[in-house]
């Protein structure tokens, strides 16, 4: 596995990045002012990941998709995030929705709970080191 940064034609990887179930316009939203990664196995893209710098201390993952769950994909993005974002911020934060499969996900790579954010409905998720 090889996970690059992406800097040049982010738009190419709407179609992956869409596998999260986000419309087109939010990806597109993020995916310019963000950090995009992308996760590729025998030259083929397996996985994506967008993250943003919200501030000094925050960076925030705005999306992580897989071509295939359960294939350690999605782990090895996360674990490449968090090694990315050690010593450039404080926290690490991740919005979530309803699925519980996704928060035991967070919680067993070291993510605990934050708050929710009640407008958009969806909880947010902080790494603890």
């Amino acid at each position: 596995m090889e996970i690059l940064e992406v800097t040049e034609h982010k738009e190419q990887y709407i179609e992956i990045l869409s596998l999260s179930g986000e419309q087109e316009s939010a990806i597109l939203a993020y995916l310019n002012k963000g950090i995009l990664f992308a996760l590729y196995e025998d030259f083929d893209l397996k996985s994506a990941a967008v993250i943003t710098k919200e501030n000094d201390d925050i960076f925030d993952i705005n999306n992580i998709s897989a071509m295939y769950h359960g294939k350690g994909y999605e782990t090895e993005m996360i674990k490449h995030i968090i090694q990315y974002c050690k010593g450039k911020s404080k926290k690490i934060l991740v919005d979530t929705g309803e699925n519980e499969t996704l928060l035991i996900f967070l919680e067993k790579l070291g993510f605990v709970y934050s708050h929710a954010v009640q407008e958009k409905i969806y909880h947010k998720f902080e790494y603890k080191n």
